[in-house]
């Protein structure tokens, strides 16, 4: 079932199902990396990933109860292209590109968000019921 842009599947636990952000992140990369490529700068192409296509992956992620295994899934996919745009299978070079770029993993961004957004939840709740 698809509510509010997240895929929510049928089980005893609440889950969502993650392929559907994945594949809109990698048609959204393929798509301007496809229209820009080599003719920019790396700096360029991380803005443009990190301000239109990251936000695809994370959408709505802060309240669904993300497994580990989840969360590696969702940074493997940004680890993915980077490894595409500077054509390595190197981890460790992948992490001093995102160090050096301060390029966040949806692992991290997501924590940030949940932290923000959870707050605010407990203060609406508590002063409905009062």
């Amino acid at each position: 079932m698809r509510y509010l842009g997240i895929y929510i599947v049928n089980s005893r636990l609440f889950k969502c199902n993650l392929h559907y952000v994945k594949r809109n992140f990698y048609r959204s990369a393929n798509a301007i990396f496809g229209r820009i490529g080599k003719l920019s700068s790396e700096e360029v192409i991380l803005q443009l990933i990190k301000s239109k296509c990251v936000p695809m992956l994370i959408y709505g992620l802060e309240v669904c109860p993300l497994r580990n295994s989840d969360l590696k899934a969702l940074d493997f996919v940004v680890d993915r292209f980077f490894m595409k745009l500077f054509q390595t299978c190197n981890i460790e070079i992948i992490r001093l590109a995102q160090q050096m770029f301060n390029f966040l993993l949806p692992s991290e961004l997501i924590e940030k968000r949940a932290n923000k957004f959870l707050p605010a939840c407990y203060n609406w709740l508590i002063l409905s019921l009062i």
